[in-house]
């Protein structure tokens, strides 16, 4: 044999090698790819692609801000998971053939929302990354399989009783956490001795536009907010570029710290152009418009976005002195959307944060911090629109609830009480068509007790929302601290239920006497003027209370 012919011979011996070695290959990563597949819905027989259903609009009139957008929307249901189940919005991919799902609200014990899930769909680009994703959320269904809603996850620390937080409160006025200036000014001695005056007012046992029993010390009250009109002077910082400083939104559930902001601004008995005249100093930023512009471009996680906020500290503390003679003890901000107080609790510690999301439990601070209304602006040019309800005689409804299954809360509610009595009307979403929200307006106004659950975090703004229709706020939201703590005396014109106590909902609020839900109900009415916008702020209005209680824990926190 010649070496021609035996070079011919060798050469294909070795292309039918490789190519075995290649079948080889291919076989096993489809029987490991299969295998994957299989066991991710063997787990879950009953999950398949024909569960989804669209369910068009989810939220209330009162949630369709939450999550900052409004997208398609579509429900993958689990026949073994009873009401839970994952909400799916649909976006385009870069490449526009392309449509990607989106997990965007578990409002059903899901992924919470596109911020926090940890599902990669962003870098989607074929219909076998979608069958990968869709892999990724039926397992995600599947550890939740066996979980009963009574069952969803909860705090697990033993929440804080209101006579807990009372003492906190108590205890936060002269704390040794108190962080003394590195050198003495005149405007902390025209604070400390306004702290003295309010400590030692007259006594007031009625007072025209104040309701007494609604506040912890109505002769305290009135002294501190007459002092804070005639001295308190403040500077707000230039610095930072608009959208993010200097500008925020006026509608929608996180519209509280647009109001504020703009109020502020426009203000020319408060603010002062030299800093060295001004008592508190405050940063206008806005942390929904910083989440809504930053987030998802050059910044993909709360620690840039805290970052970020430490820089515009670090830009104010090398150009003024005001931040470092305080720690930023003397400064203060305002912010609704929920990642305000996790974008905050670091750079921004010792100064007075004014939070929508007051949580005892995860860092906010009673007596130092304020808890600011969330409230839910429909119209930005008339904001007290279409305020009060039925007289009590009238309201037959004993507890009205309705709204999206946001939260572990929720849901749990709707398994104890939805159709159960009809006396209590507890509902998930209704419509938002034009006559949905007159319907649920005329139940508020209708209803004895306004249920105000919390959703995926404390706050919510079913409680200034019930206040505005005279409807006594029932809150069920372990850990909340409400608006204006520090002040007002909430167990006089609200009642507070444990979460754990839902099942026992209605024994509750049947056990309060007529007499005394009927002075709840006109104390309700009393307080209202404190949780309202005005165009051109008036007396004792939300403004004015938001300002209060920033003067007044400030004040409170000062040591001689």
């Amino acid at each position: 044999m010649d070496f021609t012919s035996l070079f011919q011979k060798l050469f294909l011996l070795e292309i039918r090698r490789l190519l075995m070695i290649i079948t080889i290959a291919i076989i096993i990563a489809l029987l490991i790819s299969n295998s994957t597949i299989s066991r991710s819905f063997r787990s879950n027989p009953n999950f398949n692609l024909s569960t989804i259903v669209p369910i068009g609009s989810y939220s209330s009139s009162m949630d369709d801000q939450i999550g900052d957008e409004i997208e398609t929307k579509e429900l993958i249901r689990d026949p073994t998971l009873g009401n839970k189940s994952l909400i799916i919005g649909y976006g385009v991919s870069k490449d526009a053939n392309f449509t990607f799902p989106r997990a965007i609200a578990g409002e059903h014990g899901g992924v919470r929302d596109r911020d926090r899930e940890n599902i990669d769909v962003e870098s989607t680009s074929s219909n076998s990354s979608l069958a990968a994703n869709v892999t990724k959320i039926a397992k995600l269904n599947d550890n939740r399989r066996n979980q009963s809603v009574s069952s969803l996850k909860r705090p697990e620390r033993q929440p804080f009783s209101m006579s807990q937080m009372n003492l906190l409160l108590v205890q936060s006025h002269g704390s040794s956490d108190y962080v003394r200036p590195r050198w003495s000014s005149a405007r902390d001695a025209a604070l400390l001795s306004a702290k003295l005056k309010i400590e030692n007012a007259p006594i007031v046992r009625n007072y025209p536009g104040l309701h007494g029993s609604a506040f912890r010390n109505l002769s305290r009250f009135k002294r501190s907010y007459e002092l804070m009109e005639r001295v308190l002077r403040i500077y707000i910082y230039k610095e930072g570029e608009k959208p993010i400083f200097h500008q925020s939104k006026m509608r929608g559930i996180y519209a509280s710290e647009g109001w504020f902001m703009k109020l502020l601004e426009g203000n020319k008995k408060f603010v002062v152009k030299d800093p060295r005249k001004a008592h508190l100093f405050y940063l206008p930023f806005s942390p929904q418009m910083l989440r809504t512009v930053l987030f998802g471009q050059k910044i993909h996680s709360q620690k840039d976005l805290e970052s970020y906020l430490k820089n515009y500290v670090d830009l104010v503390s090398q150009k003024y002195s005001f931040w470092n003679r305080t720690g930023g003890a003397d400064h203060f901000l305002v912010g609704c959307h929920d990642w305000a107080a996790r974008i905050t609790r670091q750079h921004m510690k010792n100064c007075i944060r004014v939070l929508c999301n007051a949580n005892v439990a995860k860092g906010f601070q009673i007596g130092k911090d304020s808890s600011l209304p969330v409230t839910y602006i429909r119209s930005a040019e008339n904001p007290v629109k279409d305020l009060g309800g039925r007289p009590p005689s009238e309201r037959s409804i004993l507890a009205f609830f309705a709204g999206g299954m946001h939260g572990y809360l929720r849901p749990i509610l709707l398994q104890h009480w939805e159709n159960k009595e009809p006396d209590m009307k507890i509902v998930g979403p209704m419509p938002r068509d034009i006559e949905g929200k007159r319907l649920y307006r005329e139940y508020m106004k209708s209803s004895k007790y306004c249920i105000c659950a919390r959703g995926y975090e404390v706050h919510t703004p079913r409680i200034v929302e019930a206040i505005s229709y005279d409807c006594v706020p029932v809150i069920i939201s372990d850990n909340y601290v409400p608006p204006f703590f520090e002040v007002l005396n909430w167990e006089a014109f609200a009642v507070f239920v444990k979460e754990r106590d839902i099942p026992n909902l209605r024994n509750i609020l049947l056990s309060i006497l007529e007499e005394k839900y009927i002075e709840m109900q006109s104390s309700v009415k009393m307080v209202q003027k404190h949780f309202l916008w005005h165009k051109i702020p008036v007396k004792y209005d939300l403004f004015h209370m938001i300002l209060h209680s920033v003067w007044y824990n400030r004040i409170f926190q000062m040591q001689s």
